[in-house]
């Protein structure tokens, strides 16, 4: 002890509580509202790396790691809010997904005047019974039952890209990720999933 000066021996013990607090809390955080961001592969850059989104999610079994996202993410593809996933690594953004939750993910962009599209089109989502999950600068992001049928659901979506002409929708979690055009018709077994 001699070596440090008391200065050197309170910046250690100012750490140490630090430590203790922040652990605390976070633990804490994790119990009671069981929130938590996870990284999701969005896609790959220019140079070929991998481009993250961060998601919220519910944790549901700490034992099995077994997650449900709270919404329907921008960029990562093939999930849509209350998605069921089971969380094999999250530094390399590695899920099983479990369970579907119905929901599909619609992904609209607009170059300019987005809340003129969001204040025309949130309110008829929300009559469905969809919400909407994201609104960044030039895109929006929504969830739908897919019970309310593809034909509704389209014909909305087309007549907000009508009425708005420069924008452009598309479903996050119908197609495979893969081609981008091979349906996933996840939504065929969907009722035997209930």
């Amino acid at each position: 002890l001699a070596n440090f000066s008391s200065r050197s021996i309170i910046g250690i013990l100012i750490k140490c509580f630090l430590v203790i607090l922040l652990s605390v809390r976070f633990t804490m955080l994790a119990t009671v509202a069981n929130k938590l961001e996870l990284p999701f592969l969005a896609g790959l850059n220019e140079k070929g790396e991998p481009v993250f989104e961060s998601l919220n999610a519910e944790l549901l079994d700490s034992g099995t790691n077994r997650v449900r996202l709270l919404k329907s993410p921008l960029l990562a593809r093939n999930l849509a809010a209350g998605d069921i996933l089971r969380v094999i690594n999250v530094s390399t953004a590695e899920y099983e997904l479990e369970r579907r939750s119905g929901n599909l993910c619609i992904r609209l962009f607009r170059k300019h005047h987005l809340e003129e599209l969001e204040e025309f089109l949130t309110s008829a989502v929300e009559k469905l019974g969809g919400s909407l999950d994201l609104q960044a600068d030039r895109a929006l992001v929504y969830s739908v039952h897919v019970s309310l049928g593809f034909a509704s659901i389209e014909t909305l979506l087309n007549s907000a890209s009508e009425k708005f002409s420069d924008t452009n929708w598309y479903y996050g979690n119908v197609y495979d990720p893969e081609d981008g055009t091979t349906p996933l018709n996840w939504w065929l077994e969907f009722d035997n999933q209930e």
